[in-house]
C-alpha cells in the first residue's frame, strides 16, 4: 500500500475557542437528493454506472444508535476507497470497526482507518480533491493550474472539522 501524498505546508491553527461552521456545501434539500441517489445505487444496473464514484456507507450513531444510510463519494487509491466529510456522521466511523457498504450495488463490510489529526486529513484531502473535482468544489477547496490543491483550503476544511477514512473493502 503506498503513503498519502507529502503533507501540504502547516498554518496557523484557528483559536481554541472559535468553532468554524462546515466548509461543505449542503443542498437545499439534501435528503430529497440522498434518497433518490440512493435509490438509484440500489438499482442493479444504474448502480454500476453512478456507483463510479459513490458508495453507500450503513453507519450506526454511537449514542443514538440511529441508522444512516449516506452517499458519499470516493477515490480509489491502492484498492482502498478514501471518503471524506466534515459532517457529524463522521464521529461514528472509528478505526478499527468494520462498517457495512454497498459498492457497485454489492453489500459487504469494509475495515475502518480513520485519519483526524491536520496532516492526515489534508493528504486525504488532496487525494481526493485531485482525483474528484465535484468533491474538491463541494468541500469548497481550490484547485490550482497544476492540478494541486490549496494547502489554505485544505487547512481550512480540516479547522472546520473535517475528517477522512480508508475503507478497505474485505
Amino acid at each position: 500500500m503506498t503513503e498519502l501524498p507529502a503533507e501540504p505546508a502547516p498554518h496557523s491553527q484557528p483559536a481554541p475557542h472559535s468553532q468554524p461552521a462546515p466548509r461543505a456545501q449542503t443542498l437545499g434539500a439534501q435528503k430529497l437528493a440522498n434518497r433518490l441517489v440512493l435509490g438509484l445505487l440500489r438499482t442493479p444496473l444504474l448502480s454500476r454506472a453512478i456507483g463510479r464514484r459513490l458508495v453507500t456507507l450503513y453507519v450506526t450513531g454511537r449514542k443514538s444508535g440511529r441508522r444512516y444510510v449516506i452517499p458519499v463519494a470516493y477515490s480509489r487509491q491502492d484498492g482502498d476507497l478514501l471518503i471524506g466529510t466534515p459532517f457529524g456522521w463522521g464521529r461514528n466511523l472509528r478505526s478499527g470497526e468494520p462498517v457495512t457498504i454497498r459498492l457497485r450495488g454489492r453489500l459487504r463490510q469494509a475495515d475502518v482507518q480513520a485519519y483526524r489529526d491536520e496532516p492526515e486529513v489534508t493528504r486525504a484531502y488532496a487525494v481526493m480533491s485531485g482525483d474528484n473535482r465535484n468533491f474538491a468544489r463541494f468541500n469548497r477547496i481550490t484547485i490550482g493550474p497544476g492540478g494541486q490543491p490549496d494547502p489554505g483550503d485544505l487547512h481550512a476544511a480540516w479547522a472546520a472539522g473535517a475528517r477522512a477514512f480508508r475503507l478497505t473493502p474485505r
